[in-house]
């Protein structure tokens, strides 16, 4: 007898508007792609291949730890590709697949939208005392 996975669940996990629920495996690949440093990865590498010094210098206040995790999700959700080139000093290259690339036009979308209308979000916001 075979299995079914839409008789495992499977199925109701992994289609659309699913991400509302709380068992939802879109959440964690939601949370790499839209946190603080993801984004700003994703729009660095849109604009082409970075070495990690090259991409940490374009990703203003990221350490370098907070670098290498958010590459590290981002590769294993199969958004970024990794080439280590077997030189010393090592030289590795990060870039985006296809599906990255697909992800990174979708990102900067919302960043565009966000700064063009930062004056409206601005006004919005509690003035601090």
């Amino acid at each position: 007898m075979t299995t079914n996975p839409s008789n495992t669940g499977l199925a109701d996990k992994m289609r659309r508007g699913a991400v509302l629920a709380a068992a939802c495996p879109s959440r964690k690949i939601l949370n790499h792609v839209t946190s603080r440093w993801g984004v700003l990865v994703l729009l660095a590498l849109g604009r082409g291949t970075h070495r990690f010094a090259e991409l940490r210098r374009a990703v203003g206040g990221v350490s370098e730890k907070m670098l290498a995790q958010t590459l590290q999700c981002l590769e294993a959700d199969g958004f970024v590709k990794r080439i280590a080139y077997p030189v010393v000093p090592p030289h590795v290259e990060y870039s985006l697949t296809p599906l990255g690339e697909e992800l990174s036009i979708r990102v900067e979308g919302l960043t565009d939208w966000i700064e063009e209308n930062l004056p409206r979000i601005m006004e919005s916001r509690p003035v601090s005392e």
